[in-house]
This record gives C-alpha cells, sequence and structure tokens, in this order.
C-alpha cells in the first residue's frame, strides 16, 4: 500500500469514528464556521495546531508558513488575518513558533539557501535587533532557543502594525494577540507574551484615520 492510499483509508477510518459518536457531525460542521483562534503556525509537519491544543475541527482557523512568521508584505497572510478578523470575528490571534525550528536555524547559520534566503532575511532581522542579548548568549542550543522565542514575540509585534489589527481594536476591541512557543520535547505549549486590544502602537506604525 502506498503512502498516499494509507491517508485515503485512514480518512475512511477517521469519518466512521466520527460518524459513530454523532452521526450529524459532519452536518453541523458543514453549516457554521465560528472559530474564536486564529492560529499563525510553523509548517513544520510535527506542530499541527488542532491535536497540540485539543482542539476540534472548526474551532481554529489557521495560517501556516516557515517559522511562524508575519511579513507585512505577504498577502496570504494579510488575507488570512483579514478573513479571520474581519468577517470570522475571532477572539484571539495567536502566533506560535516551536522549539528546534528548522527555520530559525537556517537563519542563525548563515548558510545560502537560495529561494528561501529572501524568507529567512525576516528572523535575520529578529536576530539584528536583539544581536547584543543573544551573542551574550554562550551555549549555541540556548542561543537558537532564545531567537525562537524573540521571533515569535516580534511576529506579535507587526500584528499591531497592521491596520486590520488596530481598525478591529478601535471597533470592536477584540482579538487579543498571544505570543506562544511548543515544546517538541515534552509537548507543552509555553505562553511568551500577551497582548490586549488597545495596546500602545509606536507611533511611526498607527494611522490615523482607522
Amino acid at each position: 500500500m502506498s503512502p498516499y492510499e494509507k491517508l485515503l483509508l485512514q480518512n475512511k477510518s477517521w469519518v466512521k469514528d466520527r460518524l459513530d459518536l454523532d452521526p450529524d457531525y459532519f452536518k453541523k460542521l458543514a453549516k457554521i464556521q465560528n472559530p474564536d483562534f486564529l492560529w499563525i503556525g510553523c509548517s513544520d509537519s510535527r506542530v499541527p495546531a488542532n491535536q497540540i491544543t485539543g482542539t476540534e475541527p472548526g474551532e481554529v482557523f489557521v495560517h501556516r508558513n516557515i517559522a511562524n512568521v508575519v511579513v507585512l508584505t505577504d498577502l496570504n497572510m494579510l488575507s488570512v488575518l483579514s478573513y479571520a478578523v474581519e468577517q470570522l470575528k475571532v477572539k484571539h490571534v495567536v502566533v506560535c513558533g516551536h522549539y528546534g525550528c528548522g527555520g530559525v536555524k537556517a537563519a542563525i547559520s548563515r548558510g545560502d539557501f537560495g529561494l528561501l534566503n529572501k524568507w529567512l532575511t525576516n528572523i535575520k532581522d529578529v536576530y539584528r535587533l536583539h544581536a547584543d542579548e543573544i551573542n551574550k548568549i554562550e551555549d549555541e542550543q540556548q542561543k537558537e532557543d532564545r531567537l525562537i522565542e524573540l521571533n515569535v514575540i516580534e511576529q506579535v509585534r507587526n500584528l499591531k502594525k497592521t491596520n486590520i489589527i488596530q481598525k478591529a481594536w478601535k471597533k470592536d476591541q477584540l482579538p487579543t494577540l498571544h505570543g506562544w512557543v511548543y515544546g517538541l520535547k515534552d509537548g507543552i505549549l509555553k505562553d511568551l507574551c500577551k497582548i490586549l486590544p488597545g495596546d500602545d502602537i509606536d507611533p511611526i506604525f498607527s494611522f490615523k484615520d482607522v
């Protein structure tokens, strides 16, 4: 049996298990999407949003990219953010990184990764902003782990720079922004930061007319 055939069989088994518990499960799920959370996470296959948070389909709206970066010129991410905040009215936006992140490792290695170099520049900028702190750390693993944490925190701060979040804060006093990091070795989510609606925004990033 090929790997993709195995996935199709597992899907049928999953459907059967769901229907055994609730014959109307999929009918109810198809009618409405009303998640409280937008999850901006890493594309790493070991960090699936629903499984590690114990949530069901329909509870978390998800966007994933390499190293969970909030790039303010990324129309994909901005479209997801806009839909989640303006249409779905999510109450929370979570940026979740993870220890052992390959994107952060690549960025800190200074290697040439072709097209990926352009994306990794966003992480290198985080290093540049916090170089004094990071360079004081002698242990290489601790240095990497700290950059992973700082990357999450900076991406949460980037969310505040969008007119999407600023408009929502002014209109609805939502969403709250969160920064988490996931431990691959223990499965635990660590809460790094939380930004409440209306938090101070650097004037240069604050839109006058929102």
